[in-house]
């Protein structure tokens, strides 16, 4: 991945090349408008290809001119200004597309929020496999204090996250909610104090990931979303052509055969990743 290629978005391979360090660090607040955007699909769309990198980690230091840390503000509204409203639809259903696909990467997704994530920002999280929210950390989603709704996963996803009566609370009211009571409502899973210690924990979590066959982690991911929603012998199914999967790729024999060396941490020299079928 050629990180230097992005402009807007700022990305850091690590030295294995298993994980993508996602920096957003731009404009003012880190608002999301079309530069941006056209710059996460291209990442989105590589992700999606079979040497994209197991992990990847969103963050942000960006902190504003008063002192407010910042993760991301929301979208970039101002720029729609004199827009027309089928270019408006347009243009958010293009974002939501990008997300969506971004939620199903076959990679382990983990974002550490600091700071201020406000509509899009809070929407953004849920793209992610695995959320740290970091003691400054504030959410909320205002849209319809601005006659519009969360249109990038805020109305159609929280809910599978925390649920009908807090989905409801939160874009009905407005209501900013601090890291604590995100983690109570289980809109992150855990708590940091620092983004530091937030990107030490993630990074910990990436360990973990590496060791794995890049197959299986894959098709477990793939799998998951593909069971969610559907009634028991459909999610059964899913799982039985995700584990065939792993077997006819040759990822089941090689973890048998390296059994020893996966039991004591040591590296296994797993097969190239093969995605399973969408």
């Amino acid at each position: 991945m050629q990180t230097a290629d992005f402009e807007h978005l700022r990305l850091e391979l690590s030295s294995d090349g298993r994980t993508l360090l996602l920096e957003f660090n731009h404009g003012k607040a880190n608002e999301m408008g079309t530069p941006q955007l056209l710059e996460l699909e291209r990442l989105v769309e590589r992700l999606h290809e079979v040497d994209a990198p197991a992990t990847l980690v969103s963050y942000s230091r960006k902190v504003s001119s008063r002192g407010t840390p910042i993760f991301v503000a929301g979208a970039n509204v101002t720029e729609r200004v004199g827009w027309r409203s089928g270019r408006v639809k347009q243009h958010v259903r293009w974002q939501r597309r990008v997300l969506t696909s971004l939620r199903k990467a076959p990679c382990f997704h983990v974002v550490v929020v600091e700071g201020v994530a406000l509509g899009w920002g809070t929407e953004y999280l849920l793209t992610a496999d695995y959320r740290i929210a970091c003691d400054r950390a504030t959410f909320a989603l205002p849209e319809t204090g601005l006659g519009i709704l969360p249109g990038a996963g805020g109305t159609s996803e929280l809910i599978n996250h925390i649920g009908m009566a807090h989905t409801l609370r939160l874009g009905m009211t407005g209501e900013r909610i601090d890291a604590d009571e995100a983690q109570r409502i289980g809109l992150v899973q855990e708590r940091s104090d620092t983004v530091d210690s937030g990107l030490e924990r993630a990074n910990a979590l990436a360990v973990m990931v590496a060791r794995r066959s890049p197959t299986a982690i894959a098709a477990f991911k793939l799998a998951v979303h593909q069971a969610n929603g559907l009634r028991e012998e459909g999610r059964v199914e899913a799982e039985a052509r995700a584990y065939e999967h792993c077997v006819d790729h040759g990822d089941a024999a090689t973890g048998r055969d390296h059994f020893a060396e996966i039991r004591s941490g040591a590296e296994v020299p797993w097969p190239t990743r093969q995605l399973p079928k969408r």
